[in-house]
């Protein structure tokens, strides 16, 4: 008994370390795991790590940018931050192709799990740790890589990322709570940065294939999951055949999963990538001018005096009137979100729906293009070639180095060298003395060169510039805008921003003012200078280019001619201060001086205002305030803001039909009438020339039944201009943009404009009642110069 016992002990005592052992491996593991689930708690709790808080949960991605829709539903351009060009999209809106190839490529089980595949997880620790197999994966789910996308900061070694894993687990499983699995699948699409400023699938899907993501097909969506892996590696422009190898890989997972056939998938991986590749930026895009305009307009806050330059005052004004009387200026800063904040267009995901007719705006931009860069400008550069002045007219060639010189000091390299320390000497040596590499514009496109600064400048400056506007005549709705000929190199919008004198075009206005105090289209003068005394005591008589010296012609005659004795005679019967005020009901918004000179045009106006003024004609009186916007959504696809047209009412119907009477009259026989003979328009229209002194200003301005257009062209500077007047006047310059414009609208079937529209006019309705005196051949106007109407011409 004694010896079994101790033998007994002497066995117990063999026994001892081994059990001590898987004991102490027990507690090891229960500390591990309870140490494991203590720091998951305190993770779940926010006091280790960074937890994002619940609001930041409930709104992860905070910043969409907005979009631009057409009035024909195409997406014009978005507004963003400058790398966080991200387009709001719906799970809704996603291609079924693209959740399959997600779901088959990046996580398999994905619809099983709750933020964490264990599963995934117990293969990535596995393969990766024990196996050394660094490409087996992380074993992160969809949910997982949304967490990282969204919390965690770029990692700067792989220790940091061990430690970065188990936050990501546990706001992934905060993520599976607060969201469904296709709002997950939805947020982390619209997460992922594509490159190229595509941050999110729509911008992707528009990107690489000008498509919407629900129209991708199989083998783009696959090509786009693939570069969820690494879109700098897998980028397709750079490296298509490694994407293309990683795109067959996805369509491999697909199969795998179902999703296709083995044919299916041998069918589409023997396929190339084709992209429809369009980088996204903010130049190249529809409308350019516009989306600046807008963006000016939509963000304006609300005007305090201290604010503008001591010369700014009539900017102070306008932008006050407009803060009061337009809804959409400043609306981002009239307006709040639901949590009090302003909207903003960068951040906030809206949906604005524009006026702009992307089919008009197209054909707009196109008739500038063909008429300024390939008919006008190099008659231009031929004018002034070899002239030491050029691209200044004769009459300033003793003032070139000073306008240069004003020139220079309004560029950001004067600036920077001003703030530097640099005298005027010095700096204007810098720009004479040193070459710089560079790209200019030219028609045919950018060129890559070296000149001085000095010369970029007068390169630039001998290209013409040029407005253009379209709306409807209806409804106000702005359909296109074109503020100048090339948005990358000159950013100037001469249709809002720019205002240059407006010549000929003014006399519609005078001759309102005529009808509406009785006069009619066939009441006359005989034809001879007019002499008016200004109020300082001033003799004024405009002179004059038609004939008929001593013969009796009609106001109509008048106006289809542009006929400057006719207008001095209208001036002669009224006070320039009715005048001025009826320039201000027509929404001119600069004053106009009150003086008899007024008459042929010497104030300002832009392009915008023109237009907008002109609607009065067609619709009985009425002017339509032009319109850039319908209405407005947020991000969730409610309807924030509604616009309506603003109306004014500024003469009678009865004068509207005297003045289509007389206005018709221009295109059919008068000044405007190369309409007819050079781009073959056959429907009712009415228009006016304008041309300004020593053709520094040409414009002009057409109205159909639906369309209001608006078109002026000259140089950056009243003194860079045509010194002739056959190609420098209005007819010459700016008609054909019209022309051109409206050929292709007639074209495209699409628009539903005929070019046969009638006026609505009272078939009753007689302008007057001499009838040899109305007659079109009495009114006919053949003399192939066109206007002959500069203002400098146009005194003794």
């Amino acid at each position: 008994m004694g010896k079994k016992s101790e033998s007994n002990k002497k066995t117990n005592n063999k026994a001892t370390p081994k059990s001590t052992v898987v004991k102490w491996l027990w507690r090891l593991f229960f500390i591990f795991v309870a140490a494991n689930v203590v720091i998951f708690l305190l993770m779940s709790s926010g006091l280790i790590g960074y937890l994002p808080r619940i609001d930041e949960m409930e709104n992860p991605i905070d910043k969409y940018a907005s979009q631009v829709i057409s009035s024909d539903d195409q997406l014009l351009f978005t507004y963003s931050q400058s790398d966080e060009n991200r387009i709001m999209v719906d799970y809704s809106d996603l291609s079924p192709h693209l959740v399959n190839a997600l779901v088959a490529t990046e996580d398999q089980r994905y619809y099983a799990h709750s933020g964490i595949d264990i599963i995934g997880l117990g293969r990535a620790v596995f393969k990766t740790i024990l196996l050394q197999d660094e490409s087996s994966g992380g074993g992160s789910t969809i949910t997982q890589q949304l967490a990282k996308l969204l919390y965690s900061p770029r990692a700067s070694n792989k220790m940091q990322r061990v430690f970065q894993k188990p936050i990501e687990w546990v706001i992934a499983t905060k993520l599976e709570r607060f969201y469904t699995k296709d709002e997950i699948i939805n947020l982390y699409l619209n997460k992922y940065d594509f490159n190229y400023n595509a941050v999110g699938i729509e911008s992707a899907a528009r990107t690489y294939f000008n498509k919407r993501p629900i129209d991708l097909n199989i083998q783009e969506a696959a090509m786009l999951v693939g570069m969820l892996k690494n879109s700098s590696l897998y980028n397709p422009q750079r490296r298509p055949e490694v994407t293309k190898n990683r795109r067959d890989v996805v369509l491999a997972q697909m199969r795998r999963a179902g999703h296709l056939t083995q044919a299916e998938t041998d069918s589409l991986q023997s396929l190339p990538i084709e992209l429809d590749f369009a980088r996204v930026d903010h130049i190249s895009i529809p409308a350019p001018y516009y989306r600046q305009h807008l963006a000016k307009v939509m963000m304006a806050v609300k005007p305090d005096r201290k604010n503008y330059a001591s010369w700014q005052g009539q900017q102070f004004t306008e932008d006050s009137l407009s803060w009061l009387n337009d809804d959409l200026y400043g609306w981002c800063n009239k307006n709040k979100k639901a949590d009090g904040s302003n909207y903003n267009i960068y951040t906030d995901g809206l949906k604005i729906y524009s006026t702009i007719d992307s089919r008009m705006q197209k054909y707009a931009e196109q008739a500038v293009r063909e008429h300024l860069g390939g008919y006008l400008q190099p008659l231009f550069t031929a004018e002034k070639r070899n002239k030491k002045y050029a691209p200044y007219a004769n009459r300033v060639a003793n003032d070139v180095e000073k306008f240069m010189q004003t020139a220079m000091r309004q560029t950001d390299r004067y600036r920077v060298l001003k703030r530097e320390g640099w005298d005027e000497d010095k700096i204007l040596s810098n720009f004479k003395d040193t070459p710089v590499d560079m790209k200019v514009f030219s028609w045919e496109g950018e060129i890559d060169t070296t000149m001085t600064p000095w010369d970029s400048i007068r390169y630039h400056k001998t290209y013409l510039r040029a407005g253009f506007m379209a709306m409807s005549s209806v409804t106000g709705h702005v359909k296109a805008y074109v503020g100048g000929p090339d948005f990358s190199h000159f950013k100037y919008d001469m249709v809002s921003t720019g205002k240059r004198q407006i010549g000929s075009t003014i006399k519609p206005y005078l001759y309102t003012l005529a009808m509406e105090e009785g006069q009619s289209p066939c009441d006359g003068m005989m034809h001879g200078p007019v002499t008016l005394i200004a109020e300082t005591g001033q003799p004024w008589t405009p002179r004059n280019t038609r004939g008929a010296l001593g013969s009796f012609v009609t106001i109509k005659w008048g106006l289809q001619n542009s006929d400057n004795w006719v207008t001095a005679y209208l001036m002669s019967l009224y006070s320039p201060y009715a005048f001025a005020r009826m320039l201000k009901s027509f929404g001119l918004k600069t004053p106009a001086d009150p003086v008899v000179s007024l008459a042929l045009g010497p104030n300002d106006a832009s392009v915008y205002e023109m237009a907008g003024a002109y609607t009065a004609f067609i619709n009985k009186g009425i002017r339509i305030e032009p319109m850039l916007v319908t209405r407005i959504e947020d991000s969730f696809g409610n309807v924030v803001a509604n616009f309506v047209p603003r109306m004014q009412e500024i003469f009678s119907e009865t004068t509207s039909y005297k003045m289509l009477d007389m206005l018709k009259a221009v295109v059919d026989a008068g000044t405007g009438n190369r309409l007819r003979r050079l781009y073959n328009l056959t429907g009712e229209m009415g228009a006016k020339t304008g041309t300004t002194n020593d053709n520094s200003d040409a414009w002009f301005m057409s109205f159909t039944p639906d369309i209001v257009a608006s078109a002026w062209v000259g140089g950056e500077e009243p003194s860079i201009h045509f010194d002739r007047m056959a190609y420098g006047q209005g007819a010459a310059a700016a008609l054909p943009i019209h022309g051109l414009f409206y050929q292709r609208v007639y074209a495209d079937s699409t628009l539903n404009f005929e070019d046969g529209g009638k006026f609505d006019i009272p078939a009753d309705f007689q302008p007057c009642y001499d009838a040899q005196r109305y007659s079109p051949d009495f009114y006919r106007n053949d003399d192939p110069i066109g206007e002959g109407e500069g203002i400098d011409d146009m005194f003794n």
